[in-house]
């Protein structure tokens, strides 16, 4: 039987990696709605949106997202937004009787000083790291939201979170975009001026793990694919949700390099160490998933590859 399956944020870059790889599956009827369509801040619309549209699954990868820059700007959007977005979809899921969710969150919502690799059950044992705390917050909240459905009402609402991510759809913006779309930017115009020396964000000492889109997309699939009873597996009464990583993490020295050798640029690398660091490393635990059978098969030279393509052609675009 065909399913029908919403697919929230399907533009961004890891909603349209998952949007791809459902639209491949003939089993699936894959349900989207640009922002233009569908308001996800807008309660009563998105429960209008639920209401007509007759779900079977949710795949809930909209949100606002951010590198540390954009953070630390704009903190109450990245709160407000996030709380407003996965409360309406949530909510309105539950309330149209869709049985099925996945939730998309972020390693941020581990503590700044957690034992590595972070584990899932070292949720809410510490302090967060600053410069990300109030987007941490929402995604946490995002998480006990799908707990609580799932113990009072017995919904089957599940959580991944991934690692640092990147890929095709990425945005680029000179500032407010994450870690790799940012070098890919700054080396790719430094080759075009024939600069001598690019200036990276803090010492390069932090440590940083990171997976390709597609291979998130395959993980979010699987995971929502599970048996109940596999997913709940060795957790406690409310499965709490699953770290999706690559399992090996590369230092921001190290990525700039490799960036850099991807792009072609031959200059200097140098350190801003004026600007923060961020968490001096994060890297997943995701032992829990890669023993359930699941495995990443983009490395990151291979990525990196793909990403920068994408990168040239959203230039060529005007993007």
């Amino acid at each position: 039987m065909t399913k029908r399956v919403f697919v929230a944020g399907h533009r961004g870059m890891v909603g349209s990696a998952i949007a791809r790889l459902l639209n491949a599956d003939s089993d699936i009827e894959l349900v989207t709605a640009s922002r233009a369509e569908l308001d996800l801040e807008n309660q009563d619309a998105v429960n209008r949106f639920f209401s007509e549209q007759k779900i079977d699954e949710v795949y809930l990868a909209a949100a606002k997202v951010g590198g540390i820059h954009a953070n630390n700007t704009y903190p109450a959007d990245f709160i407000y937004q996030n709380l407003v977005i996965q409360t309406n979809v949530i909510g309105a899921a539950h309330g149209a009787g869709v049985q099925k969710l996945l939730f998309l969150g972020s390693s941020c919502i581990y503590p700044r000083a957690v034992e590595q690799p972070m584990s899932e059950d070292a949720l809410l044992t510490g302090v967060l790291e600053t410069t990300n705390e109030p987007y941490a917050v929402a995604k946490i909240a995002g998480i006990k939201l799908c707990e609580s459905f799932n113990r009072q009402y017995g919904r089957d609402y599940r959580s991944v979170m991934p690692t640092n991510l990147y890929g095709p759809g990425d945005n680029y913006h000179a500032e407010n975009s994450h870690v790799i779309p940012a070098l890919l930017r700054r080396f790719h115009e430094a080759k075009e001026e024939n600069a001598s020396e690019v200036f990276v964000w803090g010492t390069g000492q932090p440590r940083r793990e990171f997976l390709f889109v597609e291979d998130m997309a395959s993980a979010s699939a699987y995971v929502m694919n599970l048996d109940r009873d596999r997913y709940s597996a060795n957790t406690t009464e409310m499965c709490s949700h699953i770290n999706v990583g690559f399992g090996s993490d590369v230092s921001i020295a190290e990525l700039a390099s490799a960036v850099a050798k991807t792009v072609g640029y031959v200059g200097d690398i140098k350190f801003d160490t004026s600007r923060p660091d961020g968490t001096k490393r994060k890297l997943m635990n995701s032992e829990r998933l890669f023993s359930m059978g699941w495995r990443p098969s983009v490395d990151l030279d291979k990525g990196l590859l793909i990403a920068y393509q994408d990168f040239v052609n959203s230039v060529r675009r005007g993007i």
